[in-house]
């Protein structure tokens, strides 16, 4: 069955390891949309940070949609939200709580892709991550916003030796009613317990009228796995974890060297 839309992550699969989109990347992707399919960037960035990759790739915001926040919002390119799952003020707290006994870094994010923190020495990584997703960055305890003040998700920041040696603890005092996931080495991010990539694509999918067999998706990391689990077809790019690489139905070459390019020549374009 002809593929009808490409679902790619970002960071580390649509990019290069430097950050960048290749060329390659940019003229398969580009041909993808002039055959008339849908390219949907799949991300754990807001809006705001997934914009300028749409405006590179010359994706119309009226006609083409992204996943953000790791699947806890759909929606189109120019901001209109199709579904979106977000965490309560009460999970907000705890978390704020939990990185202050631990003496961890966080952050939390709003539907308006702007970062909170009640950390007053932020880390060089959250500076990063507000600079990567144009987000503003405000210092504010929970007390300093309005009680019924809501998130779209939480994430902790730190060394990667920092966040192994915290990552079981996290998942047993949110896991039961929070989505936990590892998205980078130095990123543990909470969300919704029904927010993730793969069901955000399914829920997209439904409303474009498209099933499984119509899609295929890259992805490097495990919060990719949900989307690898509901496409058939799978590719994990060369340079992805070994669970990710386990899952696809394809390998390809890693983000330096012309994966996703390589991958559409053989899969969709042959």
């Amino acid at each position: 069955m002809a593929i009808k839309l490409i679902a790619l992550d970002i960071d580390d699969t649509l990019l290069n390891s430097h950050g960048f989109m290749l060329q390659s990347t940019r003229d398969s992707l580009s041909q993808a949309l002039a055959a008339g399919i849908k390219v949907v960037l799949c991300s754990g960035r807001p809006l705001a940070g997934v914009r300028p990759f749409l405006n590179e790739l010359a994706i119309r915001p009226d006609q083409q949609y992204a996943i953000t926040y790791n699947g806890s919002i759909i929606e189109s390119g120019n901001g209109h939200i199709i579904a979106e799952l977000g965490l309560t003020n009460e999970i907000y707290r705890q978390v704020d709580i939990y990185a202050h006994n631990y003496r961890l870094q966080y952050n939390v994010l709003d539907r308006n892709s702007v970062i909170y923190t009640s950390n007053q020495d932020v880390n060089r990584m959250t500076v990063v991550q507000a600079w990567e997703n144009q987000a503003g960055l405000l210092i504010r305890k929970p007390d300093d916003l309005p009680a019924e003040f809501s998130i779209v998700k939480a994430v902790f920041v730190g060394e990667t030796t920092v966040l192994d040696q915290h990552e079981a603890g996290i998942r047993m005092e949110f896991g039961a009613n929070t989505y936990v996931v590892r998205t980078a080495a130095n990123f543990l991010e909470i969300m919704n317990q029904q927010a993730n990539k793969g069901r955000a694509l399914a829920k997209l999918a439904e409303s474009l009228s498209l099933n499984p067999a119509e899609i295929l998706v890259f992805g490097d990391e495990r919060n990719d796995l949900p989307m690898f689990d509901y496409a058939d077809q799978a590719v994990a790019m060369g340079n992805a974890t070994a669970a990710v690489k386990q899952h696809a139905t394809y390998v390809t070459a890693s983000n330096d060297e012309d994966g996703i390019a390589k991958a559409l020549t053989k899969l969709v374009f042959n």
